[in-house]
C-alpha cells in the first residue's frame, strides 16, 4: 500500500467500524466495506468536493453506493468527515428509528444522495445524476454547475439488467464527469462469481462507449486509485469505468475472499484477530483514534471553501436569473401554470394528446422540466416538437430519447430528480409500467419528484390484445405508498393533473387514454381534480333528503361512460350523481367533511373502471370492472363486450337499486 502510517490507521478505522456495526446489530454486511475502505478514503480525502455542514449544496460532487448492502462504508465516511451522523447513530445500525438503516435511504440520512439496495438501481441513478449535471451546466455555465458523480458498483449491480440499459444510454449520450468504480471482488452469496458470470466487463463497457481503466490488483494502492480517478475525471466526452480487483473482508485472517463475508460472517474471535492484524485494540469496539478523527474532520472541513466560492459566483451570476432561481427551487418561473392549455366542452381529445400539449407548453415556463419516452415518444405524449434533443453535442436539449429501456429510464429519472433542479418526465405504455416498477417504488420511497406519462391505459388499446392491455395495473400501483396515481377524465383534468404534478414533492403517475375522450362541462380549472374526486353532474329528480338514489364513480375514460349511463337513468326518474375520481391518494387526504360531501356514507355507490375491481370496495357499494384479461379486437368493441359501456352500467345500477329495495 502506498500510504503513510496515519492514512493506514484511518483506513483501518473504517474497517473496524465496518466490522463493529453489523456485529452489534447481529445483521448486515461487513466484507465489502472492509475491502473498499481504501477507495472510500481516497474519495473523501483526496478527490470529492463536499461540505458536511451544508449537505445539499447544489454544486457538490455526488456519491452513489450502488452496492447499498455495504452501507456501513458510507455511514463510516459520513460520520468521520463531519456529517450529522453521530457515533451513537453508528452503534444503532439497523435498529428501529435509527439514522443508519440497513441500506442507504435518501432523505433519511444526511449525505445519502439516492436510496440504494436493490442491485443495479444505483448504476441507473448515477447516469441520471450525470444527465442533470450536464444539462444544468449547459444552461447556466460551469460557474454555477461543475461537479462530478462517483459511483461504486459491484458484480451484482452489473449482473442486473437495469445496469445494462443505463450504461448503454450513458455511453450513447456521451456523459462525461461520470466516474464508476467497479469492485471486482469475484464473490457472490452463492460462491465465486465464476459459478454464474463469465462476462468481460471492461470490454462490455468499452462497447457501450465508455472509457475503461482496468487497474487489476490496486484496491490497496491509494496513489494508483487517486491517479486513475483523476484520469477518469478528465474525460469529458464519455462516462468512465475503473475496474479494481479487491478482496472481500481483507485483511481478515480467515475470511478474506470468502463468500461468507458477503453477509455477517465474523465471529467475535475473527474480529479480534483482524483488529490485531491491523494493530488496533482487539477488544475495543467503534474505535476511532484521536488523530484519525482530526484527520477526517479536516478533510470534511475543506469543502466549505469550495461552497463559499460557489455562493459568490451565484451572487454574481448575470444570466437568466429567473430560470436559475426556478431551477434551484424546483418549480417554474412566475406565472408558470398560465402556460397550460384549456379545451372547450364537446371537443374530443385523447388524454395522452392533451398531456403532450401540457408537457410541451410547460417546458417554456418550467426550465427544469425535461424528458421523453422509452421509444414511444410520439405515442405517449412525450415528443417535444421544436425542442433540441439532449445529446453530447446539445447537452442542454430537453428531449430525451430513452430508447427501449423502461427499467433504465425509471432509474435514470430517479437520479435526475435526486440531483435537484430537474423534473424528469418519462413515458411508456401503461402495461409496461411493470418493466420499471423497481425504480417507481424507489421514487415513492424516496419522495422523488418524477412524472410518469403512462398511456394506452385500458383494453381500449384494442387490436394489440391482452399482452398490451393493462388490467391489474391501476390496483397494483395504487397499493404503492407514496405514489400519486392520476387518471384524468378529459383534457382539462389532464392539465390540472400536470399543474399538481409540478407542485407535488413526490412521484406522479399520469394514466392516460389512447382513444379520444369528450371534454366534459365544468372540468376546466375545477379544484375538485386536485382534491382527488369531485361531483361532475347531478341528474334526475330532486330527492327529499337531497341524496341521490345512486352515485356513479368513474375514473379516466369511464367518467364519460358514467355520464351517458346517468342520462339514461335520469330519464327513468332515478336521481344520479356522477363523480370523477382521478386520484384515490388525493381524495384520501381530504377531510371527512369533504369526503362525505362527495360520497355520503349512506349513499348507494357504483364504481366504473376498465380494470380489476380489486380495492373499489373501499369507495363503492358495487363495481363495474374487468376481472379478466382483455382481447384482441378494435378498442371500442373490446370495451363494449367487456361491459364498459353505458347500457351495462345503467343495468348494473338498476340491479343494485333493486337489491336495496328488496
Amino acid at each position: 500500500m502506498t500510504t503513510d502510517d496515519l492514512e493506514l490507521r484511518a483506513i483501518n478505522t473504517i474497517r473496524g467500524l465496518a466490522m463493529d456495526m453489523p456485529q452489534k446489530a447481529n445483521s448486515g454486511h461487513q466484507g465489502t466495506a472492509m475491502a473498499l475502505a481504501p477507495l472510500a478514503h481516497v474519495l473523501w480525502t483526496r478527490i470529492m468536493r463536499y461540505d458536511p455542514q451544508h449537505p445539499e449544496w447544489p454544486d457538490r460532487d455526488r456519491f452513489v453506493l450502488s452496492a447499498g448492502h455495504a452501507s456501513v462504508l458510507l455511514y463510516s465516511m459520513l460520520h468521520l468527515t463531519g456529517y450529522d451522523l453521530s457515533l451513537q447513530d453508528l452503534e444503532e445500525f439497523r435498529q428501529w428509528g435509527s439514522r443508519t438503516p440497513g441500506h442507504p435511504e435518501r432523505g433519511h440520512t444526511a449525505g445519502v444522495e439516492v436510496t440504494t439496495g436493490p442491485l443495479g438501481q444505483g448504476v441507473g441513478n448515477g447516469v441520471g445524476l450525470g444527465v442533470a449535471e450536464q444539462y444544468l451546466r449547459a444552461h447556466f455555465g460551469p460557474e454555477i454547475c461543475d461537479h462530478h458523480t462517483f459511483v461504486i458498483c459491484g458484480d451484482g449491480d452489473l449482473s442486473e439488467g437495469v445496469s445494462h440499459e443505463s450504461a448503454s444510454l450513458a455511453g450513447h449520450l456521451g456523459l462525461g464527469r461520470l466516474v464508476y468504480i467497479y469492485d471486482d471482488n469475484h464473490i457472490t452469496i452463492d460462491g465465486p462469481t465464476e459459478l454464474s458470470l463469465s462476462d468481460n466487463a471492461p470490454e462490455r463497457f468499452r462497447a457501450y462507449g465508455w472509457d475503461v481503466q482496468d487497474l487489476g490488483e490496486a484496491a490497496n494502492d491509494l496513489d494508483e486509485l487517486e491517479a486513475a480517478i483523476r484520469r477518469a475525471m478528465a474525460v469529458t466526452d464519455k462516462p468512465s469505468l475503473i475496474v479494481v480487483r479487491s478482496h472481500i473482508a481483507y485483511p481478515s485472517p480467515k475470511l478474506t475472499d470468502s463468500p461468507a463475508a458477503h453477509g455477517k460472517a465474523f465471529s467475535d474471535e475473527e474480529i479480534a484477530a483482524t483488529k490485531t492484524v491491523m494493530g488496533f485494540p482487539p477488544d475495543e469496539t467503534f474505535y476511532i483514534p484521536d488523530d484519525v478523527a482530526e484527520y477526517y474532520a479536516a478533510a470534511g472541513a475543506k469543502g466549505a471553501e469550495h461552497r463559499e466560492a460557489w455562493e459568490k459566483r451565484l451572487d454574481a451570476f448575470t444570466g437568466d436569473r429567473a430560470s436559475l432561481d426556478a431551477v434551484l427551487a424546483g418549480t417554474g418561473t412566475e406565472g408558470w401554470a398560465d402556460a397550460l392549455p384549456t379545451w372547450e366542452p364537446g371537443e374530443k381529445v385523447a388524454t395522452r394528446v392533451a398531456s403532450g400539449q401540457c408537457f410541451a407548453a410547460l417546458t417554456a415556463t418550467v426550465p427544469g422540466l425535461i424528458g421523453g419516452g422509452a421509444d414511444l415518444s410520439g405515442n405517449t405524449g412525450t415528443l417535444l416538437k421544436g425542442q433540441a434533443q439532449l445529446t453530447s453535442v446539445t447537452p442542454g436539449g430537453k428531449q430525451i430519447y430513452f430508447g427501449v429501456r423502461e427499467h433504465g429510464m425509471g432509474a435514470v429519472m430517479n437520479g435526475m430528480s435526486a440531483h435537484g433542479g430537474i423534473i424528469p418526465v418519462g413515458g411508456t405504455f401503461f402495461v409496461f409500467a411493470d418493466y420499471m416498477r423497481p425504480p417507481v417504488r424507489l421514487a415513492a420511497l424516496s419522495g422523488l419528484q418524477v412524472i410518469y406519462s403512462w398511456t394506452h391505459d385500458s383494453v381500449g388499446v384494442g387490436e394489440d390484445g391482452p399482452t398490451h392491455q393493462p388490467i391489474e395495473h391501476l390496483a397494483s400501483l395504487r397499493a404503492m405508498p407514496g405514489l400519486r396515481v392520476v387518471r384524468p377524465a378529459d383534457a382539462n383534468e389532464t392539465a390540472t393533473a400536470w399543474r399538481d404534478a409540478i407542485e407535488h414533492q413526490g412521484p406522479t403517475a399520469l394514466v392516460l387514454s389512447r382513444q379520444d375522450l369528450p371534454v366534459i362541462e365544468g372540468t376546466a380549472g375545477n379544484d375538485g381534480v386536485s382534491r382527488g374526486a369531485y361531483i361532475v353532474a347531478e341528474l334526475g329528480p330532486e330527492t327529499d333528503d337531497d341524496l341521490p338514489d345512486i352515485i356513479l364513480i368513474g375514473t379516466g375514460s369511464e367518467v364519460s361512460v358514467c355520464l351517458a349511463a346517468a342520462q339514461t337513468l335520469a330519464g327513468e326518474e332515478i336521481a344520479v350523481r356522477v363523480v370523477s375520481m382521478p386520484c384515490w391518494e388525493d381524495f384520501d387526504e381530504q377531510d371527512e367533511e369533504y369526503q362525505a360531501y362527495v360520497l355520503p356514507a349512506e349513499a348507494l355507490t357504483l364504481s366504473v373502471e376498465a380494470g380489476v375491481t380489486f380495492g373499489w370496495e373501499r369507495w363503492a357499494s358495487d363495481s363495474v370492472g374487468i376481472d379478466r384479461f382483455g382481447a384482441s379486437a378494435p378498442g371500442a368493441l373490446v370495451l363494449a363486450n367487456l361491459g364498459i359501456n353505458p347500457d351495462h352500467v345503467a343495468e348494473q345500477a338498476r340491479a343494485l337499486l333493486a337489491e336495496i329495495d328488496d
